[in-house]
């Protein structure tokens, strides 16, 4: 089978790794890198041998790819996936699928009208300890799960390599949220109901950088804290690794600082370690987060080819984003917020 081309849209920080995962991913080759910086744009389509472009349009015109990866700022996304999908060229979105959740809807929409396939690239479900985790839990190791924490809680200096995280009015739950009730979702099912609480710790920031919410999810009601911040010094502190514990009816699931994923129940505890890959081109700092954007990106090019459905999709991933939205109406309001069944179910195969 004849590999997929595709362009990327976006030379950004992100975008160099992401271009490096699909070089991890047989079926897939980039035939073009499109930035508004021609510089970036340049420098990045160098590493490989592509041709650079600054205007979207034509980087289409000439690259005619079979599908486009967008890695630009949320604010060009709706734009970006209205002209592809006007041209009917299947998409891949980086999170967040657009800056509010009305346009996310909106772009949604679009692509179902004009049947286009708009997926997101979120890659945290797909790190390594937390697969391991999926499959312990489905394999009933613990037996039915009805409680879990999510933590990701650091002191971290992201507004020092981001500053502009500092102007932004709503900041960690829009940020890290999605990831951990994305991961939520994958792990223990949909959402019924959600409680909130935020904190505004750093005084020269705009927005929230600590945030804790309560869900309870799946057919088992299980309940699911998400604790996110930035403004937490801990005696084990590993950025940028999630930790999880899990109590079931016969034991209980943990990972720990340095990917050891424990399992214990009445004959004792085993304890293994489920590292990230270790790829050349990642940052060993980020290998947790980077590395998962291989398997993340294999899952969304087996739905391109139609081999199965990915996880991620569009449609899917707007149930995550609803769960952020409800998490700030809960903060605002320090009230549950109940979900409607409809809304949040998981989307028919």
């Amino acid at each position: 089978m004849n590999p997929r081309r595709f362009l990327l849209l976006g030379a950004g920080f992100w975008a160099g790794y992401q271009l490096a995962a699909w070089g991890e991913t047989p079926g897939a080759v980039c035939v073009g890198v499109c930035d508004r910086d021609p510089e970036r744009a340049r420098r990045l389509a160098g590493r490989i041998g592509a041709p650079a472009f600054t205007i979207p349009e034509a980087a289409l015109a000439e690259t005619r790819p079979d599908f486009v990866d967008i890695v630009t700022s949320p604010e060009t996304h709706v734009e970006l996936i209205a002209l592809c999908a006007a041209q009917n060229i299947p998409i891949l979105c980086q999170k967040p699928l657009a800056p509010t959740l009305a346009e996310a809807e909106q772009v949604v929409a679009l692509c179902e009208r004009a049947s286009v396939p708009l997926l997101v690239h979120e890659n945290w479900r797909w790190q390594a300890p937390l697969r391991h985790a999926g499959l312990l839990l489905q394999s009933g190791a613990i037996g039915r799960p009805f409680r879990a924490r999510l933590m990701f809680s650091s002191s971290f200096p992201v507004f020092d390599n981001q500053p502009f995280l500092r102007t932004l009015d709503r900041f960690i739950l829009s940020d890290v949220g999605p990831h951990l009730l994305d991961t939520g979702r994958y792990l223990f099912g949909e959402a019924t109901s959600l409680y909130a609480q935020t904190h505004r710790i750093n005084p020269t920031i705009r927005g929230e950088d600590v945030a804790t919410t309560v869900t309870v999810m799946g057919e088992a009601r299980i309940t699911v804290t998400c604790e996110m911040s930035y403004a937490s010094r801990t005696a084990h502190e590993r950025f940028p690794q999630t930790y999880l514990f899990v109590e079931g009816e016969t034991g209980s699931l943990e990972i720990a600082p340095d990917y050891l994923v424990t399992v214990t129940n009445a004959d004792g505890s085993l304890t293994r370690r489920i590292p990230p890959p270790r790829y050349a081109w990642a940052n060993p700092a980020y290998d947790v987060v980077q590395a998962s954007m291989v398997p993340c990106q294999a899952d969304l090019l087996a739905h391109l080819i139609s081999e199965k459905t990915a996880e991620t999709t569009a449609a899917d991933n707007l149930r995550t984003l609803r769960l952020v939205e409800a998490a700030y109406e809960s903060a605002a309001g320090n009230r549950v917020i109940a979900l409607p069944g409809a809304a949040f179910a998981a989307p028919e195969e």
